[in-house]
């Protein structure tokens, strides 16, 4: 018996198979082999087409079932796991309607602002426990005001997943967890916010039907199982957000626990029993994959949206015929601050934990008499690990104060230099294990298929495969380039007119 996970990302769409019975991972495939076209027809725009998710999820299927070799027929349950806050419009023959305005996109930013501060702080933050900012009832009502006559076509909205899954299934279903992460969930009603679709006019029939995070979500169609090279009747029995889901990998589950992430956005994701909020909205706060309103589980989430992108970003203008691990060799060479240079990470559009200003990448310090491409290659992952460590001064005044933070050994913490330099600076350990969220999304098909009975039994196969331990030494070094960094950080939200965020050092 074997269980199908899928991550849909904003870079590539990764599945694989596992075991069920062991939770060894049997292959995995990953579609496009570069990254997906993200469009900008604006500066601040970030548009995808569901068309290719789907494309590439049918290649990477075909592929898994290669290299795996095992036997369509004994795929048990599928999970999915998803960029998150993306917004899919599908009209009533459930095609779709335009690109979707996916997670990284900052248009509707002041739409969300202007909803905040009109439905009122105090009703969002105790009933959303966040600002609408630019999530994505805000996105949709950018749409509602620009593209009327696109709007009046829709039969539904769906985040990522919820397309995916309705490509497979016919179902159109979402999840609270999805739905908070959309900003349309009230957790002291444990509904749909009534005070979010009246006030963007929203009609409630656009929201698909409600159905467990765990649980037999629909069916495997016959024409999707012929595409897919998969048997017909297969339940899809999981779906969750990918940050939810990566913490859910990693088998953080319970109050206190902490995953973290660091591909094109990097997250800190700490789990609590307590409904409360940033009252700055610096940080988010979602329904965790285990969330129930008895026994609440919410997802304390940091989001940096300018992290692995500006890594790949100078690989790809500097080293391109260079490969990741060379690259971090070389970075590895410059002594910890970079001789002085510093790096804003923040080139990715708007930034939830500055208060949605869009800071822009700044190099700062740049010598021609001393620096060169190494120190440039360092600088960037410094100032990756700095924009971490300055999110996590937020969440510690909430009261998550991480010892431990458990990742997945992949993308950024791939890179000695970076999973040390994270260690050194929080002086938090960090635990790498042998999954990632495509696996997660099996594991999360088998307890809602009911193949296993507890997260204890889905997480057997788990392995932890390496910790890293802080180092006092390099601690001290990295701790005085992290206060240049973060002076040269809050001079550049003065002068975005705004005043500092503050956060512990």
């Amino acid at each position: 018996m074997h269980l199908l996970g899928y991550d849909l990302g904003s870079s590539s769409i990764k599945a694989s198979i596992l075991d069920a019975e062991t939770g060894r991972c049997l292959g995995s495939s990953f579609n496009p082999k570069t990254e997906m076209e993200i469009r900008a027809l604006k500066p601040g725009w970030a548009e995808q087409d569901p068309s290719a998710w789907w494309a590439n999820l049918v290649h990477a299927t075909h592929e898994v079932l290669q290299s795996s070799g095992i036997k369509p027929g004994s795929v048990a349950g599928i999970g999915i796991s998803y960029q998150m806050h993306g917004l899919v419009m599908v009209g009533k023959n459930k095609e779709v309607l335009r690109p979707s305005i996916i997670w990284c996109d900052s248009r509707a930013v002041e739409i969300g602002n202007k909803a905040f501060r009109e439905i009122g702080a105090d009703k969002c933050l105790f009933h959303l426990l966040n600002s609408p900012a630019n999530f994505t009832a805000s996105k949709l009502k950018w749409v509602k005001d620009n593209e009327p006559d696109l709007y009046s076509k829709t039969w539904k909205i769906m985040l990522p997943g919820d397309y995916a899954a309705l490509k497979m299934t016919g179902e159109a279903c979402t999840t609270a967890s999805g739905l908070s992460e959309g900003i349309f969930w009230d957790f002291r009603s444990n509904r749909i916010s009534d005070a979010v679709l009246d006030y963007f006019g929203f009609d409630p029939s656009i929201i698909p039907d409600l159905v467990p995070t765990f649980s037999v979500q629909g069916k495997l169609l016959r024409s999707a199982a012929e595409e897919l090279g998969l048997a017909a009747g297969i339940p899809v029995a999981y779906r969750a957000g990918d940050q939810p889901n990566n913490a859910f990998s990693l088998n953080v589950l319970n109050p206190g626990e902490i995953a973290a992430t660091a591909g094109t956005s990097g997250v800190v994701y700490g789990v609590s029993s307590e409904t409360t909020c940033d009252p700055k909205s610096r940080v988010n706060i979602f329904a965790h994959v285990n969330h129930q309103a008895h026994e609440p589980r919410l997802g304390v989430l940091l989001c940096i949206n300018g992290t692995g992108i500006l890594n790949s970003w100078i690989k790809k203008n500097m080293f391109e015929h260079m490969d990741y691990a060379a690259m971090n060799d070389l970075a590895a060479g410059v002594p910890p601050g970079s001789d002085g240079l510093i790096i804003l990470p923040f080139g990715n559009g708007a930034e939830r934990m500055l208060g949605n200003l869009d800071i822009t990448c700044i190099i700062s310090n740049l010598s021609f008499n001393v620096h060169g491409k190494a120190h440039l290659a360092r600088a960037a992952q410094e100032g990756i690990v700095f924009s971490f460590k300055y999110g996590i001064g937020i969440m510690e005044t909430m009261g998550i104060r991480p010892s431990v933070i458990r990742a997945g050994h992949a993308n950024m913490f791939l890179s000695r230099l970076f999973r040390q330099s994270l260690a050194n600076l929080t002086g938090a350990s960090i635990e790498l294990y042998n999954t990632d969220g495509s696996q997660g999304a099996a594991r999360g098909a088998g307890i809602g298929a009911g193949i296993y009975k507890s997260p204890a039994e889905a997480f057997g196969g788990l392995e932890r495969i390496l910790t890293v331990h802080p180092d006092p030494d390099g601690s001290r070094a990295l701790s005085a380039a992290y206060l240049n960094w973060r002076e040269i950080l809050e001079k550049r939200i003065q002068k975005r007119g705004r005043l500092p965020i503050s956060a512990s050092s």
